[in-house]
Parts: C-alpha cells; structure tokens; sequence
C-alpha cells in the first residue's frame, strides 16, 4: 500500500496525464447525447400516465445531469464519489427502462392510466426496490435477446459493475478513501479512470440498447414532422429516418464496443440505422 500513495506538497495529481485521459470526452459525448435525446423526444405523447407531457424525456434530462455531475467530480479528482455517482447513473437507466416496459405490458383500452407507474410520477408510491426492476426487466420477452447479449442476470457483468460501485460508495477497501483525496499521489489513478471509463461506456450502452429496442421511433429525425407543420407532403419513409445525432453515436460507440448488438438492433428495428 505504501508504495502505491505519496502525499503531494500541492495538488500534483491533476496532473497532464489525467486531464487528458478520454473519459472526459467520452462523458461530454454522453451529455450531448441525453441532452438532444430528451429534447428530440419531448413532443412524443405519453401513453399510460396522467401527465401531459413525456415523462421519459426528463427521466432522460435527469441522466444528463447525472453524467454532468460525474464529469465536473472527475475533474476534480474525486475518483471516489465518481463511482457513487455511476451507481446512480445505472440506477437511472433501470428506472427507465422498467416504467417503460411497464407501462407497455399494462396500458390498453381498459387500463389507460397505470396506477404503479402513474402513482410514482404524482409522487403518491415508490417504485419497487432495485433488484425487483432488474428482475422484472430480466423476465421480458421483448428484451429476451438483448439481454442475453448483454449478460444483465443479477450475477452477470452489470450486477459486478454495480457491486464495483457498491464497493466504492461503502469504502469496503481504505484504498477507495484514498482515491477521493486529490492531495494525493496514487501511482494507479490512471488505471481507475480506464476501469471507470468502461463502466460508464458499458452502462450507457446498456440504455442505448435497451431503450431503442423497446422504442425505436425514439431515434426518429425530426424531418417527417418538419414536413407536416409545414403543410408538406413528408418524403416517403421519412418517419424511418435516424436522427444524425443517434446515427453519430451509434457508429461511434455502439458499433465501436459492441458490433454484435449493433448487428442485433438494426436486424429487429425498422428504424433506417445504417
């Protein structure tokens, strides 16, 4: 231990090295993504709530500011609380996605307002606990496949990425302490922003993945409603085309990291991801 932690004079460990490591542009990518994701969705009705509005699109707003927060705590040094934050960010995106099967598997004709869901927006219920979402989501059908691919069961990559977290928001290791000390020197802290690098980039593509299966017309380009406001004839197909946005990071990270679940969810989308 004591050849991995050196007390700095000032804060030395802010060094050049770590403000240039990708996670930062990795994490701004992500926050523009949520932040024309949550914009672009907005005008899409929502369907088994009280609310006027796309509840969905907040949820996503509220993602962004996570992944903000992690950012600036990261450019600090505080590697620590990062992680608690991360833990937040997975969180965030079972939450999503479980109001969004939900409300899929209750809302028809007789059942147009789902009390479980619509009782958590109007601030009335809790959502269930963690484990019962993840169970929940883990027993869908129409996520059967991808999750497979993705190995979401409650022992596979992501209940270890979340236990990682748990680890650092409990400070079940002293070393975990140290990484929220920026006065410090710690030999490995590259190797932590590559561990926390990974983990946010496969969390975010679980919610891409996810949440594009379950509802693809939410990569939809605006150009198919651009054309109706105006009173034109909208080109046909055009309600299939991807926005540039969507496109732009489903080649840069998704095809990147996971080919095999590119391949999956342009194969069972008619969405025209290319």
């Amino acid at each position: 231990m004591k050849n991995r932690i050196f007390r700095s004079i000032k804060n030395q460990m802010i060094n050049s090295d770590y403000k240039k490591h990708i996670i930062f542009s990795e994490l701004s990518e992500y926050i523009d993504f949520y932040k024309s994701l949550s914009m672009s969705i907005f005008q899409f009705i929502p369907q088994g709530t009280s609310m006027m509005f796309n509840i969905d699109s907040y949820l996503i707003s509220s993602i962004q500011g996570t992944v903000e927060s992690i950012k600036l705590i990261l450019k600090d040094g505080k590697i620590n609380d990062s992680y608690a934050l991360t833990r937040k960010f997975h969180e965030s995106v079972v939450i999503n996605i479980y109001e969004t099967l939900y409300l899929k598997d209750n809302f028809n004709i007789d059942n147009f307002v789902v009390k479980k869901i619509n009782d958590w927006v109007c601030d009335k219920e809790d959502l269930p606990q963690y484990r019962d979402m993840m169970e929940y989501i883990c027993k869908s059908k129409a996520l059967d496949r991808v999750n497979k691919m993705l190995d979401v069961g409650l022992k596979g990559h992501y209940h270890n990425i979340r236990n990682k977290c748990n680890d650092h928001t409990h400070y079940n290791l002293f070393y975990y302490m140290m990484l929220n000390d920026n006065q410090i020197y710690l030999m490995d802290r590259l190797k932590f922003l590559d561990e926390l690098s990974g983990d946010i980039r496969d969390i975010f593509i679980l919610h891409f993945i996810w949440l594009f299966t379950l509802n693809g017309h939410y990569m939809a380009s605006s150009d198919y409603r651009d054309s109706l406001e105006c009173g034109i004839t909208p080109e046909e197909d055009s309600q299939y085309w991807i926005a540039p946005f969507v496109q732009k990071v489903f080649d840069r990270i998704i095809k990147k990291y996971r080919i095999d679940l590119a391949t999956e969810l342009k194969n069972t989308t008619c969405m025209k991801l290319e």
